[in-house]
């Protein structure tokens, strides 16, 4: 399925997505908009006749897209959904496959960047303090995954502690 000319896949959590979609698409009506796993629902209260046909459902680790169909992927707060890391791969290989040349991804991840009492867990699933069970990356894990992938950095990787329950670390890559 080829995607519009200027078009941007976000993998994201509804609340956040709905609310970002609804500014997308009054701002900017004539916008593709793609995100896996939408339900009817959360299409309509975007609020907009017709607003369930902008959205077509997929899974973060076996895209319906052709290659290189986005100029931007946003992935906020998907990736620490993993199951191991073959599942973290296969939905990083994803959403690199379907980014154009020179195209920007995203990323907003769970991390043990900054989480004290964490060390050597990267790449697994594990308990937070906030009582979630996450797959966690490091810094050296995100910095493979750039130079596995042929990326480079748009920008540095960055972290937030949240009130030390959980780090949330921001990826962004250029392919």
């Amino acid at each position: 399925m080829a995607a519009a000319a200027s078009s941007t896949w976000d993998v994201e959590t509804a609340g956040i997505f709905i609310t970002c979609c609804r500014a997308i698409t009054t701002a900017r009506p004539s916008i593709a908009i793609r995100a896996p796993s939408i339900t009817c629902s959360m299409a309509q209260v975007l609020g907009h006749p017709g607003a369930i046909d902008r959205f077509i459902a997929g899974e973060a680790d076996a895209l319906p897209w052709d290659d290189a169909s986005f100029d931007v992927v946003i992935c906020s707060a998907v990736l620490h959904f993993a199951d191991d890391r073959a599942h973290f791969g296969r939905m990083i290989t994803e959403m690199w496959r379907v980014l154009a040349p020179n195209g920007l991804f995203f990323a907003r991840l769970a991390s043990t960047i900054g989480l004290d009492g964490f060390a050597g867990v990267a790449g697994q699933r594990v308990r937070l303090p906030d009582g979630s069970d996450r797959f966690l990356v490091d810094e050296a894990m995100l910095l493979d995954w750039t130079a596995r992938l042929g990326g480079r950095l748009a920008d540095p990787i960055k972290t937030t502690n949240v009130q030390g329950q959980r780090c949330m670390t921001t990826w962004c890559v250029w392919k």
